[in-house]
């Protein structure tokens, strides 16, 4: 046998590449069945409305389709960059946006914690169930439900101000309150279920690291700080990562139900914003050509929050 008959013989005990693959796709055919459906949403759902980007580069005529629509190529682009309106919508996103993320990023992360310290559990099951009731009603209901209790005209808080010998405040009505009441509902309703991540988090911590650190003297505040925080933190890193990702992302459900012309200067935030050019003034392109560029904004903020977490933090997504 010469050398190259031994260079194509392959080696003893080795198998082909594919034969390999195809082996262990056969062995798991169950398993792969099982991504069928979930492919199928991403494709659907996800991937195939991808297509309908294409109208911000175009003059959409809904008569005519996107095949027999003008391309205009950057032309809604340009429009976006040089609008006033949509600077200050831009703007009104970013400070209600940091505003959420400031004040209430780190609630849910206190209150898995605090949960964390308590004995008795059926104290801290029932404290759980009422935090995390609001989660599951609709913004509809909240809108209402907060409209009657700020009402200028009966409500729960006027009737408290108007106690103390002061003017009622409308506070859906007034541009100094409007970012202060959308703030304060979406914390109302989402804190108590974001802390649900967290604390799945802190179970996943090792109990031996308690009972060592409770030999060595650590009473329960030092091993919340030097053993459940540190625990957590790839978690936190995690979901604040997320979190920069929807910067853009200001509760476009909460704030269409909430506000009115009247707070369109401090509230009217991108989502609101298109939906009010896309269906209410049928300005397809432009919408479209401001939801895209919210899409990107948003995965450029991820990969600079993740660059940024792994190298401050050594931690990040990938």
């Amino acid at each position: 046998m010469d050398a190259s008959e031994l260079q194509r013989k392959p080696k003893a005990g080795t198998r082909p590449k594919e034969d390999s693959r195809w082996r262990l796709f056969r062995n798991n055919i169950d398993m792969y069945m099982l991504l069928i459906p979930g492919l199928a949403f991403l494709i659907l759902f996800k991937y195939t409305p991808l297509y309908g980007i294409l109208i911000a580069f175009q003059d959409f005529n809904i008569f005519e389709g996107i095949s027999g629509s003008t391309w205009v190529g950057l032309q809604q682009f340009q429009k976006l960059m040089h609008s006033e309106e949509f600077i200050q919508v831009f703007m009104n996103t970013l400070i209600i946006s940091m505003y959420k993320i400031v004040l209430l990023f780190p609630i849910p992360i206190i209150v898995a914690l605090l949960l964390n310290e308590i004995r008795r559990m059926f104290f801290k099951r029932t404290v759980q169930t009422i935090i995390y009731l609001p989660h599951f009603l609709s913004w509809v209901i909240i809108s209402g439900l907060f409209i009657n209790i700020l009402s200028p005209s009966g409500g729960l808080v006027n009737q408290l101000i108007e106690w103390f010998g002061l003017a009622p405040i409308s506070f859906l009505l007034n541009n100094d309150f409007f970012r202060s009441v959308v703030v304060f509902t979406a914390g109302w309703k989402e804190v108590g279920w974001n802390a649900i991540i967290f604390i799945a988090a802190i179970a996943g911590i090792e109990q031996e690291q308690y009972e060592a650190a409770a030999i060595d003297g650590a009473g329960r505040i030092k091993q919340m700080f030097h053993i459940t925080l540190p625990g957590i933190l790839p978690t936190i890193v995690l979901m604040f990562i997320l979190r920069i990702g929807h910067l853009l992302d200001a509760g476009t459900e909460q704030i269409l139900t909430m506000y009115n012309p009247v707070v369109y200067q401090t509230g009217d935030v991108i989502g609101t914003y298109v939906y009010r050019i896309g269906l209410g003034k049928m300005d397809y392109s432009f919408s479209t050509a401001v939801g895209l560029f919210n899409s990107v904004v948003g995965f450029v903020l991820i990969l600079i929050g993740n660059t940024l977490s792994k190298k401050l933090l050594n931690r990040s997504i990938w």
